[in-house]
């Protein structure tokens, strides 16, 4: 995952919503989810209901841009 860079972290709820504006711009986003990682191997001990938002390092820039729109609407 190195070549992909975090953009944003929140709720499931705000993590699909960034994700689809996204997908919307065809910048290809991908959601982490350690609690659901962890649970899958056995492991627990992770926040539930946090995910994180990842975009390839190529697309930082128009991803960034799109997500700080975003969390400006959200915290209105």
């Amino acid at each position: 995952m190195s070549n992909y860079i975090k953009v944003f972290a929140g709720s499931f709820v705000q993590v699909q919503h960034i994700f689809q504006s996204l997908k919307a711009e065809n910048i290809s986003a991908i959601i982490k989810d350690e609690a659901e990682s962890g649970r899958i191997a056995g492991f627990g001990g992770a926040i539930h209901d946090f995910q994180e938002v990842h975009v390839h390092k190529d697309e930082i820039k128009k991803a960034t841009k799109i997500v700080e729109g975003l969390i400006s609407e959200m915290e209105a």
